[in-house]
């Protein structure tokens, strides 16, 4: 937990930005997993503990921008909760560790927002939220997100997106325990091996460091299939696994990694040439960070280094301007270069990926690899980003196109049967906007080819 004058700082900071009505902040609930006792791991929702800090189920919280009054609502344990999961702090205490000094039962707070003739609220993501706030809103839960403020989201965006110097720690924490995550599974990925007994590791490495996944773990040999949460292949010689991972700390701020590693204990020539061409990519666009400088641009920059190195290979041909005008890129990079990451991983992505990533004037393409580019517009010193470009040969996409005659005057087709199983290569920082340009964030992880070698023994 911050200090108190964070906390505080942060909810003056955001009454400013909205400028008047009543602030609805939702924390989340226990999810039962098969019963009502038996829950899944518990989250709290990233934006009471942006703001209140506190992360206990069952809590809401209100801020009354015209009067200044800051309400937590929930219920105090009780004994019965407690033989269960032992003393707690009270409800109040917790609150006036983050510079709250007023609670209530939670059955008070309807009673709040409906004498309010204005609630701001954010878009809800989980349907008991959704209909605890429809009946106290009088919204049908279709409607809730339409209805959701957009004076409140812009104003969380601008808050969030810029990280403090001590988030910055928080974060480079998560990092370096990815980092050790990602330096297990190098170490240990071996042929013969299931990939869950590297996962095995990989997770356990997460729990060390205090804190859990910030995500679920992708860790497959085949990795052309980008969110491959499969792990049940065994490892053979000759094969590359993709290892995108990363931990959340004990304060909830995350990391996301990824490296690509040979099984056998060397990348053989043609998986050097493609590693190498995504390095690349990636350290140009590291190198391209700074403020003012869209996002979008960067993207479009790399996949122009991918382009050309795939023509110098062999795989494409023609004009690398009209390759990257007409989107060929798009059969080998099908996603964006990164995302926004802090306490979420895809950082207030319930907020609305068209405020966090885009703005007014600044629209989404339609283009197969840009349209998923989830971070477009201008940087801003303090920003902190994933760069994450990758080179995939996905047969059913190379079959599709091949069938429709698609950009048969730049790719060569024939060339491309003979890396049908190649899989794919994926390289992914975190990374600091800073004033003068870019930081890559927690400390070095392995990604030359020669430091990935090393550790294979």
């Amino acid at each position: 937990m911050f200090s108190v004058q964070t906390y505080t700082e942060r909810r003056n900071a955001l009454k400013k930005a909205v400028g008047s009505g009543l602030i609805l902040i939702m924390g989340n609930e226990e999810a039962p997993m098969n019963y009502h006792d038996n829950t899944y791991r518990f989250r709290q929702d990233s934006n009471f503990l942006y703001f209140f800090g506190i992360s206990h189920a069952g809590l809401a919280a209100i801020i009354d921008v015209d009067s200044g009054e800051e309400i937590i609502f929930g219920h105090e344990f009780t004994i019965d909760d407690i033989i269960w999961v032992g003393p707690q702090a009270t409800l109040a205490e917790q609150a006036r560790m983050v510079g709250v000094y007023r609670t209530e039962e939670s059955s008070k707070l309807s009673e709040r927002l409906k004498k309010s003739s204005k609630v701001h609220f954010t878009p809800p993501y989980r349907f008991d939220n959704m209909i605890r706030m429809s009946e106290w809103l009088n919204i049908p839960t279709a409607q809730l997100k339409e209805k959701a403020s957009i004076e409140l989201i812009r104003a969380i965006v601008a808050l969030r997106s810029i990280k403090s110097d001590e988030e910055i720690v928080q974060m480079e924490h998560a990092v370096n325990i990815s980092r050790e995550m990602h330096i297990i599974a190098m170490q240990l990925t071996q042929a013969g091996k299931k990939e869950y007994e590297i996962v095995a590791a990989i997770h356990a490495k997460a729990l060390e460091g205090g804190g859990e996944l910030s995500y679920p773990i992708i860790f497959s040999v085949n990795g052309q299939t980008l969110h491959n949460h499969y792990h049940g292949n065994t490892m053979t010689e000759g094969r590359l696994v993709i290892n995108d991972s990363g931990a959340e700390n004990a304060m909830f701020y995350a990391g996301d990694i990824t490296r690509t590693i040979p099984v056998s204990k060397r990348f053989t020539e043609k998986q050097k040439e493609i590693y190498n061409l995504v390095l690349k990519m990636e350290t140009e666009s590291i190198a391209a960070l700074r403020p003012n400088v869209q996002y979008r641009e960067i993207h479009i920059s790399a996949n122009r280094i991918m382009i050309e190195g795939m023509k110098d290979l062999g795989f494409l041909k023609g004009d690398v301007g009209d390759m990257l005008a007409e989107g060929v890129q798009g059969l080998f990079m099908p996603h964006g270069l990164g995302h926004a990451i802090g306490l979420d991983v895809h950082d207030m992505e319930d907020l609305g990926e068209k405020y966090v990533g885009y703005r007014d004037g600044l629209e989404r393409s339609t283009q197969l690899g840009l349209k998923s580019l989830r971070l477009a517009k201008e940087l801003e010193a303090g920003n902190v980003l994933t760069v994450e470009p990758g080179i995939y040969f996905i047969p059913e996409l190379i079959d599709k196109w091949k069938a429709e005659n698609k950009f048969t005057d730049f790719v060569n087709y024939e060339k491309l049967d003979d890396y049908r199983d190649f899989g794919g290569v994926r390289i992914e920082d975190n990374c600091l906007v800073t004033e003068n340009g870019g930081k890559t964030l927690g400390n070095s992880i392995p990604k030359t080819v020669e430091e990935v070698e090393a550790l294979r023994g």
